[in-house]
């Protein structure tokens, strides 16, 4: 039985890669920050207990800006694999947060690559580090591939560049096998509630069930490249798999704007999104990343992954999630206005 690590396992990627793993039968094990609203919904129904193989998914309270805890986990876990996924990975926030931006996401992955290091995993472990789109940021050229310069446009984009090339850094420098999966923007229903395309979908699911009048947002006009999360983390997976490590772009190749998102969202359920839309400007970001499309080509060739689902389908299937919750959410208001 295969052991992985994953950081961010309570978060969208991580709780889909969890799930794969566990298919495939990995033991895995998932670092948790320990925090007032102990948030977890994402894996809830993934712990489950099997009497043959004890917890096949173990969860650890640890954090990336505490090295001696991943050092203590590292040694007593002794993975196979390792995934880093986790990281404050909201761009306009770290607008507002650039300091604690870069210790989680660059000098965490630091911290976590020491601690393979001096663990004496170096030759034993297979490493994943979540690099971003964003790091090419301002494009100089359409697609982008492994071989496009990075030019981040945000403290978040900085940190992931950083995150990145140290992780280069370790595998020229100490042999470890890691590879860089530079993702372009992956959702789905288990996306946070902060992030643009979730934000659309809740809102056009509470509209339509009259919980909701308007959705304010920024700007409609930057355009990425979106595909399916659940899709994304086989090839995270596939990665690790390969006789040779090296760093692979996932996407779709296809960029579309925030305003086709939202209108295929809101059209999903029969809505006009220009009858609710409300632009506030405290939304836009400092410096904003125009366009990203991604060239998969390497991926595909490598190890034959491509996305299956495009942006209108995957538009369209968050809101119907979000348009259940929110019809549960209304039916409960009345059942409790009914009671009372």
């Amino acid at each position: 039985m295969k052991r992985a690590f994953i950081t961010g396992i309570t978060g969208q990627d991580g709780s889909y890669l969890a799930e794969l793993l566990l298919e495939k039968g990995y033991e895995v094990h998932g670092l948790v920050r320990r925090t007032s609203s102990m948030e977890r919904s994402r894996i809830d129904p993934l712990r489950q207990h099997d009497e043959n193989n004890g917890m096949l998914l173990n969860l650890h309270y640890g954090d990336l800006s505490d090295y001696s805890s991943l050092l203590d986990l590292l040694n007593n876990i002794q993975p196979d694999e390792i995934y880093n996924l986790a990281a404050q990975s909201h761009v306009r926030i770290s607008f507002d947060t650039p300091e604690s931006t870069t210790d989680i996401t660059a000098t965490g992955t630091v911290r976590l690559l020491e601690a393979v290091r001096r663990s004496g995993l170096i030759n034993k472990t297979r490493f994943y580090q979540a690099s971003s789109s964003e790091m090419f940021g301002k494009v100089t050229e359409m697609p982008q591939s492994e071989l496009t310069p990075f030019h981040p446009r945000s403290p978040y984009a900085c940190a992931k560049a950083h995150a990145h090339w140290i992780t280069i850094n370790y595998r020229e420098a100490y042999g470890l096998y890691a590879c860089c999966g530079i993702l372009f923007n992956h959702e789905s229903p288990r996306r946070g509630e902060n992030f643009v395309t979730r934000k659309i979908s809740q809102a056009a699911g509470r509209i339509k069930a009259g919980l909701q009048d308007k959705i304010t947002m920024g700007t409609l006009d930057a355009k990425k490249d979106w595909g399916y999360a659940k899709e994304y983390v086989v090839g995270m997976w596939q990665m690790l798999q390969q006789d040779e490590a090296d760093d692979y772009i996932l996407a779709t190749g296809e960029p579309h704007s925030v305003e086709e998102f939202l209108e295929a969202s809101f059209q999903s359920l029969d809505l006009d999104w220009r009858d609710y839309y409300e632009k506030n400007t405290r939304f836009l970001r400092p410096s904003e990343v125009e366009i990203l499309a991604g060239d998969y080509s390497k991926a595909k060739k490598k190890f034959g992954w491509e996305p299956e689902t495009r942006m209108k389908e995957l538009a369209e299937l968050m809101t119907a999630h979000d348009y259940e919750l929110a019809k549960k959410e209304a039916g409960a208001g009345n059942d409790s206005k009914s009671v009372e």
